[in-house]
């Protein structure tokens, strides 16, 4: 009897295995060639004019000091918790219309987003988060802080996140901040005004 029930346990993890990895590796690919396609990457450039949208805060750095300034943008509104955080990931990749600097590096795409019910949201990313990025531990810090605040102050639901790189941990994101845990979000990196 024992030995049915470890290879039942092995079988259903095997099976949880696969579905993961078949969460993070399918869609994503199909959602980012129709977007490649249409050529404008703001929200407000695709947005159909019967789609209501949602005002949301982004995170930027400021050259003089590195700490998070907000800007406000317009995402069209989705039941979807998922879908509109990918929708402030695209925005926040886009970069700043201010006069602030990038969080993430242009090439960037985001794969899915996934948010469990304990409030932790798993991000995928494509590697040219990592392989783009400018290296030091305060550049890998910003954009991790970036994407962190951007999404929990725009989202209750969302108390912490994990990153991850084309579906997989990854140890850092370029030889600096360890990924192998979820972050909370970090507000005294934003700055007072």
């Amino acid at each position: 009897m024992d030995r049915k029930k470890a290879a039942l346990i092995a079988g259903l993890t095997v099976l949880l295995a696969v579905l993961v990895f078949l969460f993070f590796h399918s869609g994503g690919r199909e959602r980012l060639k129709e977007s490649e396609g249409q050529g404008a990457s703001s929200s407000e450039a695709k947005t159909p004019p019967d789609r209501a949208t949602k005002t949301v805060r982004l995170y930027f750095p400021r050259e003089e000091d590195g700490l998070l300034v907000p800007e406000e943008r317009q995402i069209v509104a989705d039941p979807s918790l998922a879908r509109e955080a990918e929708e402030v990931l695209a925005e926040l990749i886009s970069g700043p219309r201010g006069d602030f600097l990038p969080s993430l590096p242009a090439e960037t795409k985001v794969g899915r987003v996934f948010v469990l019910k304990d409030g932790t949201a798993y991000v995928d990313f494509t590697r040219d988060i990592a392989e783009k990025h400018p290296s030091g531990t305060e550049a890998e810090m910003i954009t991790i802080f970036a994407v962190v605040n951007s999404l929990t102050v725009n989202f209750t639901s969302i108390k912490k996140v994990f990153i991850l790189i084309d579906g997989e941990e990854r140890e850092t994101l370029n030889g600096h901040l360890s990924l192998d845990r979820p972050f909370l979000p970090d507000y005294s990196l934003i700055a007072k005004r």
